[in-house]
């Protein structure tokens, strides 16, 4: 799964280090999931997303290959 969380992160002037702490995880899962190696809960997913001021379905883009 791709995301768009650092293009939008970096909308905001928002470093990973912040996002993290205003979701309550660790840098370390802000960056596997900017990678693409992790896959977050729904609630991780919607937190992210509402921190960014944005929406699942704009932050996470699914192939619908997979």
């Amino acid at each position: 799964m791709k995301t768009r969380i650092k293009e939008l992160r970096a909308r905001h002037d928002m470093t990973q280090e912040d996002l993290a702490k205003k979701v309550g995880v660790r840098r370390e899962t802000i960056l596997y999931l900017e990678k693409g190696k992790y896959n977050p809960s729904l609630l991780l997913a919607h937190q992210i997303a509402k921190a960014l001021q944005s929406t699942i379905e704009e932050l996470f883009l699914f192939d619908e290959e997979e």
